[in-house]
Protein backbone atom coordinates (compact mmCIF):
# COMPACT_ATOMS: atom_id res chain seq x y z
CA UNK A 1 0.00 0.00 0.00
CA UNK A 2 2.88 2.30 0.48
CA UNK A 3 4.27 1.53 -3.33
CA UNK A 4 0.71 2.79 -4.32
CA UNK A 5 0.50 5.84 -2.14
CA UNK A 6 3.64 7.18 -4.35
CA UNK A 7 1.97 6.28 -7.59
CA UNK A 8 -0.43 9.17 -8.22
CA UNK A 9 -1.66 12.02 -10.62
CA UNK A 10 -2.64 15.53 -9.17
CA UNK A 11 -4.91 17.64 -11.60
CA UNK A 12 -5.52 21.09 -11.96
CA UNK A 13 -7.75 22.60 -14.75
CA UNK A 14 -6.22 26.38 -15.47
CA UNK A 15 -10.02 27.34 -16.95
CA UNK A 16 -12.62 28.63 -13.75
CA UNK A 17 -15.48 28.40 -16.19
CA UNK A 18 -16.02 27.57 -19.70
CA UNK A 19 -12.83 28.85 -21.93
CA UNK A 20 -9.46 28.57 -21.64
CA UNK A 21 -9.21 24.34 -21.27
CA UNK A 22 -6.41 23.49 -20.11
CA UNK A 23 -5.93 20.38 -17.71
CA UNK A 24 -2.20 19.81 -15.71
CA UNK A 25 -1.68 16.03 -14.86
CA UNK A 26 1.48 15.93 -12.68
CA UNK A 27 2.51 12.07 -12.88
CA UNK A 28 4.34 10.90 -9.84
CA UNK A 29 6.18 7.75 -10.07
CA UNK A 30 6.89 5.30 -7.06
CA UNK A 31 11.22 5.69 -8.34
CA UNK A 32 10.64 9.63 -7.93
CA UNK A 33 10.38 10.31 -10.97
CA UNK A 34 7.72 13.00 -12.75
CA UNK A 35 5.82 13.37 -15.83
CA UNK A 36 3.91 16.10 -16.92
CA UNK A 37 1.00 15.65 -19.30
CA UNK A 38 -1.67 18.40 -20.94
CA UNK A 39 -4.93 18.04 -22.05
CA UNK A 40 -5.45 21.10 -24.21
CA UNK A 41 -3.90 24.73 -23.56
CA UNK A 42 -7.03 26.73 -24.97
CA UNK A 43 -7.67 30.60 -25.10
CA UNK A 44 -9.70 32.03 -22.41
CA UNK A 45 -12.55 34.54 -24.25
CA UNK A 46 -14.21 35.37 -21.05
CA UNK A 47 -13.10 39.08 -20.86
CA UNK A 48 -12.54 38.51 -16.99
CA UNK A 49 -10.32 35.87 -16.99
CA UNK A 50 -8.20 37.24 -20.42
CA UNK A 51 -5.35 38.02 -18.09
CA UNK A 52 -4.71 34.34 -17.72
CA UNK A 53 -4.11 34.43 -21.32
CA UNK A 54 -0.75 36.03 -21.18
CA UNK A 55 1.31 33.41 -18.68
CA UNK A 56 1.41 29.85 -17.85
CA UNK A 57 0.93 28.66 -13.93
CA UNK A 58 4.23 26.27 -14.77
CA UNK A 59 7.02 26.12 -16.65
CA UNK A 60 5.86 24.76 -20.66
CA UNK A 61 9.89 23.34 -20.82
CA UNK A 62 8.90 20.32 -18.27
CA UNK A 63 5.66 19.47 -20.06
CA UNK A 64 6.50 16.16 -21.26
CA UNK A 65 3.34 15.38 -23.58
CA UNK A 66 0.36 17.73 -25.03
CA UNK A 67 -3.02 16.09 -25.92
CA UNK A 68 -5.57 18.12 -27.70
CA UNK A 69 -9.29 17.21 -27.93
CA UNK A 70 -10.58 18.76 -30.53
CA UNK A 71 -10.31 21.99 -32.82
CA UNK A 72 -11.99 24.58 -31.02
CA UNK A 73 -9.84 27.59 -30.03
CA UNK A 74 -10.54 27.50 -26.51
CA UNK A 75 -8.78 24.05 -26.58
CA UNK A 76 -6.08 25.19 -28.81
CA UNK A 77 -5.42 28.37 -28.99
CA UNK A 78 -2.28 28.89 -26.48
CA UNK A 79 -0.68 26.22 -28.11
CA UNK A 80 1.59 28.66 -29.80
CA UNK A 81 2.49 30.35 -26.68
CA UNK A 82 3.47 26.89 -25.11
CA UNK A 83 5.75 26.61 -27.97
CA UNK A 84 6.91 29.88 -27.62
CA UNK A 85 7.63 29.48 -23.75
CA UNK A 86 9.80 26.33 -24.43
CA UNK A 87 7.54 23.31 -25.17
CA UNK A 88 9.27 21.01 -27.51
CA UNK A 89 7.80 17.61 -27.63
CA UNK A 90 5.16 16.59 -29.58
CA UNK A 91 1.40 17.27 -29.37
CA UNK A 92 -1.10 14.59 -29.87
CA UNK A 93 -4.34 14.78 -32.05
CA UNK A 94 -6.67 12.70 -34.54
CA UNK A 95 -6.34 12.71 -37.76
CA UNK A 96 -9.08 14.93 -38.77
CA UNK A 97 -8.02 17.61 -36.01
CA UNK A 98 -4.61 17.72 -37.29
CA UNK A 99 -6.00 19.10 -40.72
CA UNK A 100 -8.46 21.46 -39.41
CA UNK A 101 -5.85 22.94 -36.72
CA UNK A 102 -3.38 24.58 -38.67
CA UNK A 103 -5.80 26.75 -40.20
CA UNK A 104 -7.38 27.80 -37.16
CA UNK A 105 -4.24 28.60 -35.35
CA UNK A 106 -3.28 30.92 -38.16
CA UNK A 107 -6.80 32.79 -37.87
CA UNK A 108 -6.38 32.77 -34.34
CA UNK A 109 -3.23 34.35 -34.81
CA UNK A 110 -4.46 37.11 -36.76
CA UNK A 111 -7.31 38.11 -34.46
CA UNK A 112 -4.81 38.08 -31.57
CA UNK A 113 -2.21 40.37 -33.64
CA UNK A 114 -5.33 42.48 -34.64
CA UNK A 115 -6.23 42.91 -30.59
CA UNK A 116 -2.85 43.26 -29.66
CA UNK A 117 -2.05 46.41 -32.02
CA UNK A 118 -5.14 48.08 -30.85
CA UNK A 119 -4.14 47.68 -27.07
CA UNK A 120 -0.75 48.36 -28.16
CA UNK A 121 0.79 45.68 -26.40
CA UNK A 122 2.69 42.38 -28.03
CA UNK A 123 0.78 40.21 -29.63
CA UNK A 124 0.86 36.72 -27.50
CA UNK A 125 2.60 34.81 -30.13
CA UNK A 126 4.40 35.04 -33.69
CA UNK A 127 3.23 33.66 -36.76
CA UNK A 128 6.69 31.50 -36.70
CA UNK A 129 5.83 30.06 -33.41
CA UNK A 130 2.37 28.77 -34.84
CA UNK A 131 4.69 27.14 -37.72
CA UNK A 132 6.65 25.37 -34.66
CA UNK A 133 3.29 24.19 -33.15
CA UNK A 134 2.17 22.86 -35.86
CA UNK A 135 5.56 21.46 -36.63
CA UNK A 136 5.08 19.40 -33.36
CA UNK A 137 1.65 18.18 -34.55
CA UNK A 138 1.36 14.28 -34.09
CA UNK A 139 -1.89 12.89 -35.55
CA UNK A 140 -3.51 9.35 -34.57
CA UNK A 141 -6.71 7.08 -35.86
CA UNK A 142 -9.22 6.48 -33.21
CA UNK A 143 -9.72 3.45 -30.97
CA UNK A 144 -5.85 2.17 -31.55
CA UNK A 145 -4.01 2.87 -27.78
CA UNK A 146 -1.13 4.89 -28.51
CA UNK A 147 2.09 4.29 -26.76
CA UNK A 148 3.75 7.87 -25.61
CA UNK A 149 6.36 6.40 -23.37
CA UNK A 150 6.81 2.95 -21.64
CA UNK A 151 4.13 4.00 -19.00
CA UNK A 152 1.78 5.89 -20.31
CA UNK A 153 -0.48 5.38 -22.96
CA UNK A 154 -3.36 7.34 -24.62
CA UNK A 155 -6.69 6.27 -26.50
CA UNK A 156 -9.07 8.68 -28.88
CA UNK A 157 -12.66 7.51 -28.80
CA UNK A 158 -15.09 9.34 -31.92
CA UNK A 159 -16.63 12.47 -29.78
CA UNK A 160 -19.90 14.01 -32.31
CA UNK A 161 -19.02 17.19 -31.06
CA UNK A 162 -17.26 18.01 -34.57
CA UNK A 163 -14.92 16.40 -36.69
CA UNK A 164 -11.90 15.10 -35.13
CA UNK A 165 -13.50 15.55 -31.15
CA UNK A 166 -12.18 12.89 -29.27
CA UNK A 167 -12.61 11.55 -25.48
CA UNK A 168 -9.55 10.56 -24.28
CA UNK A 169 -8.66 7.59 -22.38
CA UNK A 170 -5.56 8.29 -20.72
CA UNK A 171 -3.75 4.88 -18.75
CA UNK A 172 -0.54 4.99 -16.82
CA UNK A 173 1.20 2.36 -15.75
CA UNK A 174 4.70 1.37 -13.83
CA UNK A 175 6.16 -1.58 -12.92
CA UNK A 176 9.30 -1.25 -9.88
CA UNK A 177 12.65 -2.97 -9.88
CA UNK A 178 10.53 -6.25 -7.78
CA UNK A 179 8.32 -6.39 -11.07
CA UNK A 180 5.62 -5.61 -8.68
CA UNK A 181 3.29 -4.69 -11.81
CA UNK A 182 1.17 -1.67 -9.67
CA UNK A 183 -2.79 -1.32 -11.04
CA UNK A 184 -3.14 1.18 -13.46
CA UNK A 185 -4.59 4.61 -13.23
CA UNK A 186 -7.42 5.40 -15.66
CA UNK A 187 -8.47 8.76 -16.53
CA UNK A 188 -10.85 9.77 -19.15
CA UNK A 189 -11.64 12.88 -20.34
CA UNK A 190 -14.57 14.05 -22.54
CA UNK A 191 -13.18 17.49 -23.80
CA UNK A 192 -16.68 18.97 -25.35
CA UNK A 193 -18.94 16.35 -25.60
CA UNK A 194 -21.37 15.34 -27.75
CA UNK A 195 -23.26 11.87 -28.44
CA UNK A 196 -24.48 12.53 -31.98
CA UNK A 197 -22.84 14.63 -35.27
CA UNK A 198 -25.51 15.25 -38.34
CA UNK A 199 -22.12 14.48 -40.55
CA UNK A 200 -21.16 11.41 -39.45
CA UNK A 201 -22.43 8.22 -36.71
CA UNK A 202 -20.55 8.55 -33.40
CA UNK A 203 -20.17 4.76 -31.97
CA UNK A 204 -20.30 3.84 -28.35
CA UNK A 205 -17.34 3.76 -26.52
CA UNK A 206 -16.18 -0.04 -25.77
CA UNK A 207 -17.77 -2.14 -23.26
CA UNK A 208 -13.94 -2.31 -21.41
CA UNK A 209 -13.70 0.75 -21.13
CA UNK A 210 -16.86 1.35 -19.49
CA UNK A 211 -15.92 -1.67 -16.69
CA UNK A 212 -12.49 -0.09 -16.37
CA UNK A 213 -11.57 1.58 -12.38
CA UNK A 214 -11.77 4.92 -13.95
CA UNK A 215 -11.64 8.67 -13.27
CA UNK A 216 -13.56 10.82 -15.65
CA UNK A 217 -13.15 14.27 -16.01
CA UNK A 218 -16.63 15.65 -18.14
CA UNK A 219 -17.28 18.76 -19.07
CA UNK A 220 -20.88 20.73 -17.85
CA UNK A 221 -21.82 23.50 -20.23
CA UNK A 222 -25.13 22.57 -20.15
CA UNK A 223 -25.20 20.31 -17.09
CA UNK A 224 -28.62 22.30 -16.29
CA UNK A 225 -31.06 21.77 -18.56
CA UNK A 226 -32.41 18.51 -20.53
CA UNK A 227 -32.75 17.88 -23.57
CA UNK A 228 -36.04 17.53 -23.44
CA UNK A 229 -35.82 21.63 -22.30
CA UNK A 230 -34.77 22.19 -25.43
CA UNK A 231 -37.16 23.96 -27.55
CA UNK A 232 -36.65 24.08 -31.53
CA UNK A 233 -37.76 27.43 -32.49
CA UNK A 234 -35.18 28.15 -35.72
CA UNK A 235 -37.17 27.13 -38.48
CA UNK A 236 -40.47 29.12 -37.12
CA UNK A 237 -38.36 32.21 -36.29
CA UNK A 238 -36.55 31.85 -39.47
CA UNK A 239 -39.75 31.40 -41.39
CA UNK A 240 -41.84 34.14 -39.73
CA UNK A 241 -38.92 36.62 -40.37
CA UNK A 242 -39.06 35.03 -43.76
CA UNK A 243 -42.38 35.82 -44.65
CA UNK A 244 -42.12 39.22 -43.26
CA UNK A 245 -39.63 40.22 -45.71
CA UNK A 246 -36.80 40.97 -43.14
CA UNK A 247 -33.25 40.17 -43.47
CA UNK A 248 -31.55 37.81 -41.38
CA UNK A 249 -28.16 37.80 -40.07
CA UNK A 250 -26.91 34.07 -38.36
CA UNK A 251 -24.08 34.31 -36.47
CA UNK A 252 -22.32 30.62 -36.66
CA UNK A 253 -19.10 29.22 -35.39
CA UNK A 254 -16.95 28.19 -38.02
CA UNK A 255 -16.68 24.46 -37.53
CA UNK A 256 -19.22 22.34 -37.29
CA UNK A 257 -22.27 25.09 -36.71
CA UNK A 258 -22.01 26.67 -39.88
CA UNK A 259 -22.04 23.12 -42.12
CA UNK A 260 -24.74 22.49 -39.90
CA UNK A 261 -26.80 25.86 -40.51
CA UNK A 262 -26.31 25.79 -44.36
CA UNK A 263 -27.96 22.06 -44.38
CA UNK A 264 -30.86 23.15 -42.13
CA UNK A 265 -31.55 25.75 -44.71
CA UNK A 266 -30.95 23.31 -47.52
CA UNK A 267 -33.68 21.01 -45.49
CA UNK A 268 -35.55 24.13 -45.43
CA UNK A 269 -35.89 24.88 -49.04
CA UNK A 270 -36.44 20.92 -49.68
CA UNK A 271 -39.17 20.78 -47.61
CA UNK A 272 -40.70 23.99 -49.11
CA UNK A 273 -40.63 26.13 -45.69
CA UNK A 274 -37.95 28.50 -47.69
CA UNK A 275 -37.92 30.25 -51.16
CA UNK A 276 -35.04 29.17 -52.79
CA UNK A 277 -34.67 32.74 -54.61
CA UNK A 278 -33.77 34.13 -51.60
CA UNK A 279 -30.33 34.17 -51.44
CA UNK A 280 -27.91 32.83 -48.65
CA UNK A 281 -24.62 34.26 -48.22
CA UNK A 282 -21.62 32.83 -46.24
CA UNK A 283 -18.83 34.97 -44.93
CA UNK A 284 -16.12 33.95 -42.79
CA UNK A 285 -12.51 33.04 -44.26
CA UNK A 286 -11.45 30.30 -41.66
CA UNK A 287 -15.30 28.95 -42.09
CA UNK A 288 -15.12 28.74 -45.80
CA UNK A 289 -11.77 27.13 -45.58
CA UNK A 290 -13.23 24.16 -43.20
CA UNK A 291 -16.44 24.16 -45.76
CA UNK A 292 -14.10 23.36 -48.55
CA UNK A 293 -12.38 20.68 -45.91
CA UNK A 294 -15.81 19.37 -45.35
CA UNK A 295 -16.61 19.06 -49.48
CA UNK A 296 -13.23 17.51 -50.66
CA UNK A 297 -13.20 14.89 -48.94
CA UNK A 298 -9.74 15.54 -46.42
CA UNK A 299 -11.75 15.12 -43.11
CA UNK A 300 -11.77 11.09 -42.89
CA UNK A 301 -15.45 11.68 -40.76
CA UNK A 302 -17.09 13.44 -43.03
CA UNK A 303 -18.53 11.79 -46.15
CA UNK A 304 -17.19 13.93 -49.80
CA UNK A 305 -20.67 13.32 -51.31
CA UNK A 306 -22.69 14.49 -48.57
CA UNK A 307 -25.18 17.23 -49.71
CA UNK A 308 -25.56 20.18 -47.35
CA UNK A 309 -25.18 23.61 -49.47
CA UNK A 310 -28.43 25.46 -50.02
CA UNK A 311 -29.60 26.72 -53.23
CA UNK A 312 -29.01 29.81 -54.08
CA UNK A 313 -25.91 30.01 -51.65
CA UNK A 314 -22.76 32.04 -51.98
CA UNK A 315 -19.37 33.26 -49.99
CA UNK A 316 -18.54 36.59 -49.56
CA UNK A 317 -15.12 36.78 -51.44
CA UNK A 318 -14.13 40.72 -50.45
CA UNK A 319 -14.95 43.73 -48.46
CA UNK A 320 -16.49 45.37 -50.93
CA UNK A 321 -19.21 42.28 -51.71
CA UNK A 322 -19.85 42.61 -47.52
CA UNK A 323 -20.07 46.53 -48.50
CA UNK A 324 -22.20 45.74 -50.85
CA UNK A 325 -24.33 43.71 -48.67
CA UNK A 326 -24.74 45.83 -46.04
CA UNK A 327 -25.99 48.39 -48.91
CA UNK A 328 -28.42 46.21 -50.42
CA UNK A 329 -31.62 46.25 -48.59
CA UNK A 330 -33.25 43.15 -50.45
CA UNK A 331 -34.15 40.10 -48.42
CA UNK A 332 -30.94 37.87 -48.09
CA UNK A 333 -29.91 35.59 -44.92
CA UNK A 334 -26.04 36.26 -44.30
CA UNK A 335 -24.34 33.35 -42.45
CA UNK A 336 -21.00 34.77 -40.62
CA UNK A 337 -18.35 34.00 -38.44
CA UNK A 338 -17.82 34.77 -35.21
CA UNK A 339 -20.64 32.59 -33.64
CA UNK A 340 -20.60 34.52 -30.61
CA UNK A 341 -20.18 38.01 -32.74
CA UNK A 342 -17.25 39.28 -31.41
CA UNK A 343 -14.88 38.61 -33.88
CA UNK A 344 -14.80 38.22 -37.77
CA UNK A 345 -17.36 39.67 -40.15
CA UNK A 346 -20.13 39.72 -37.43
CA UNK A 347 -18.60 43.02 -36.36
CA UNK A 348 -19.22 44.53 -39.45
CA UNK A 349 -23.11 43.05 -39.66
CA UNK A 350 -24.14 43.31 -36.60
CA UNK A 351 -24.37 46.80 -35.95
CA UNK A 352 -25.26 47.51 -39.46
CA UNK A 353 -28.23 45.16 -39.16
CA UNK A 354 -29.24 45.79 -35.28
CA UNK A 355 -30.34 49.38 -36.63
CA UNK A 356 -32.89 47.82 -38.60
CA UNK A 357 -36.38 47.07 -37.54
CA UNK A 358 -36.98 44.92 -40.32
CA UNK A 359 -33.99 42.64 -39.64
CA UNK A 360 -33.09 39.08 -37.83
CA UNK A 361 -30.44 38.52 -35.57
CA UNK A 362 -30.36 34.76 -34.90
CA UNK A 363 -27.43 33.40 -32.65
CA UNK A 364 -27.10 29.51 -32.99
CA UNK A 365 -25.10 28.51 -30.08
CA UNK A 366 -23.87 29.52 -26.41
CA UNK A 367 -22.51 33.23 -26.26
CA UNK A 368 -20.58 33.53 -22.77
CA UNK A 369 -20.64 36.49 -21.04
CA UNK A 370 -19.35 39.91 -22.39
CA UNK A 371 -19.39 38.69 -25.89
CA UNK A 372 -21.02 41.06 -28.22
CA UNK A 373 -23.79 38.16 -28.47
CA UNK A 374 -24.50 38.00 -24.69
CA UNK A 375 -24.90 41.93 -24.65
CA UNK A 376 -27.21 42.06 -27.76
CA UNK A 377 -29.34 39.43 -26.50
CA UNK A 378 -29.70 40.91 -22.57
CA UNK A 379 -30.18 44.55 -24.47
CA UNK A 380 -33.88 45.23 -24.05
CA UNK A 381 -35.14 46.39 -27.62
CA UNK A 382 -34.87 49.88 -27.86
CA UNK A 383 -31.75 49.63 -25.45
CA UNK A 384 -28.02 51.14 -26.64
CA UNK A 385 -25.34 48.65 -26.99
CA UNK A 386 -21.59 49.50 -27.44
CA UNK A 387 -19.98 47.70 -29.90
CA UNK A 388 -16.66 48.50 -30.78
CA UNK A 389 -16.92 52.23 -29.50
CA UNK A 390 -20.33 52.85 -31.47
CA UNK A 391 -23.38 53.55 -29.55
CA UNK A 392 -25.81 51.26 -31.34
CA UNK A 393 -29.68 51.10 -30.55
CA UNK A 394 -31.05 47.97 -31.29
CA UNK A 395 -34.02 47.76 -33.38
CA UNK A 396 -34.02 44.58 -34.57
CA UNK A 397 -35.23 41.14 -33.49
CA UNK A 398 -32.76 39.19 -31.54
CA UNK A 399 -32.68 35.72 -30.81
CA UNK A 400 -31.46 32.62 -29.96
CA UNK A 401 -31.34 28.83 -29.69
CA UNK A 402 -29.95 26.03 -28.08
CA UNK A 403 -31.04 23.26 -30.09
CA UNK A 404 -27.85 22.91 -32.49
CA UNK A 405 -25.75 22.81 -29.83
CA UNK A 406 -22.52 20.52 -30.13
CA UNK A 407 -22.57 19.75 -26.42
CA UNK A 408 -25.26 17.05 -24.62
CA UNK A 409 -27.42 18.60 -21.98
CA UNK A 410 -28.21 17.27 -18.57
CA UNK A 411 -29.64 14.16 -18.75
CA UNK A 412 -27.27 12.98 -21.79
CA UNK A 413 -24.42 13.79 -19.86
CA UNK A 414 -26.15 11.25 -17.14
CA UNK A 415 -26.59 8.53 -19.65
CA UNK A 416 -22.73 8.76 -20.30
CA UNK A 417 -21.94 8.54 -16.61
CA UNK A 418 -24.54 5.51 -16.21
CA UNK A 419 -22.72 3.49 -18.52
CA UNK A 420 -19.27 2.69 -16.79
CA UNK A 421 -19.48 0.40 -13.61
CA UNK A 422 -17.01 1.73 -11.77
CA UNK A 423 -16.45 5.31 -11.38
CA UNK A 424 -14.06 6.24 -9.15
CA UNK A 425 -14.31 10.29 -9.09
CA UNK A 426 -15.90 12.34 -11.26
CA UNK A 427 -14.20 15.69 -11.36
CA UNK A 428 -16.62 18.60 -13.57
CA UNK A 429 -15.07 21.09 -15.43
CA UNK A 430 -15.85 23.52 -18.64
CA UNK A 431 -19.08 25.22 -17.03
CA UNK A 432 -20.56 28.17 -15.53
CA UNK A 433 -20.06 28.20 -12.33
CA UNK A 434 -23.66 27.82 -11.16
CA UNK A 435 -24.05 25.22 -13.61
CA UNK A 436 -21.50 22.91 -12.32
CA UNK A 437 -22.97 23.37 -9.15
CA UNK A 438 -26.48 21.96 -10.49
CA UNK A 439 -25.28 19.14 -12.76
CA UNK A 440 -23.01 18.40 -9.24
CA UNK A 441 -25.93 17.79 -7.23
CA UNK A 442 -27.63 15.92 -10.19
CA UNK A 443 -24.54 13.42 -10.61
CA UNK A 444 -25.01 12.65 -6.73
CA UNK A 445 -28.68 12.31 -6.64
CA UNK A 446 -28.60 10.11 -9.67
CA UNK A 447 -25.72 8.34 -10.38
CA UNK A 448 -23.37 6.09 -8.62
CA UNK A 449 -19.88 7.66 -7.60
CA UNK A 450 -17.61 7.31 -5.60
CA UNK A 451 -16.73 10.89 -4.79
CA UNK A 452 -17.89 14.22 -7.42
CA UNK A 453 -15.63 17.33 -7.59
CA UNK A 454 -15.41 20.64 -9.09
CA UNK A 455 -12.09 20.91 -11.56
CA UNK A 456 -10.62 24.70 -11.60
CA UNK A 457 -7.76 26.58 -10.84
CA UNK A 458 -8.65 26.63 -6.87
CA UNK A 459 -8.03 22.86 -5.82
CA UNK A 460 -5.76 20.04 -6.73
CA UNK A 461 -6.84 16.54 -6.97
CA UNK A 462 -4.90 13.87 -5.93
CA UNK A 463 -5.68 10.38 -8.20
CA UNK A 464 -4.50 7.15 -8.43
CA UNK A 465 -6.28 3.92 -9.13
CA UNK A 466 -8.62 4.03 -5.84
CA UNK A 467 -9.78 7.22 -6.93
CA UNK A 468 -9.60 9.92 -5.10
CA UNK A 469 -6.74 10.05 -2.53
CA UNK A 470 -6.85 14.03 -1.07
CA UNK A 471 -7.89 17.21 -3.23
CA UNK A 472 -6.18 20.38 -1.43
CA UNK A 473 -5.77 24.40 -2.23
CA UNK A 474 -3.51 25.06 -5.36
CA UNK A 475 -1.12 28.41 -5.10
CA UNK A 476 -2.12 29.23 -8.49
CA UNK A 477 -5.00 31.42 -7.81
Amino acid sequence: MGNTCRFYVDLMALQKEVTGSCILNVIKFPDGTTKKLLIDCGLFQEKDYSDYNKNFPFNPEDIDYVVVTHNHVDHTGRLPLLVSRGFRNKIHTTYDTSQLIGHALHDSYKVLKHKAKIANERPLYSDEDVEKTLSLIEPHPFDEPIQLDEDIFITFFMNGHLPGAALVLVQINYSDDELYKHPTINLLFTGDYNNKNMFFNVPQIPEWVHNLPITIIQETTYGDMDSSQIEEVFEDNISNAVSQKHEIVIPVFSLGRSQEIMHFLMKMQNDGKLDPNIPIYFDGKLGIKYTELYKSGSLKCIDKNKDFLPKNFSYVSSPEMRLSLVNDYNQKIILTTSGMGSYGPAQFYLPAFLKRPNALIHFTGYVAENTLGRRLFDCSKGGIVEIGGLQVKKEADVRFTSEFSAHAKGDELIDFLKDFTNVRLLLLNHGETNTEDTYASRVLDEVKVKNVGILGRDYLFRVNEYGLIKSFSSKFL
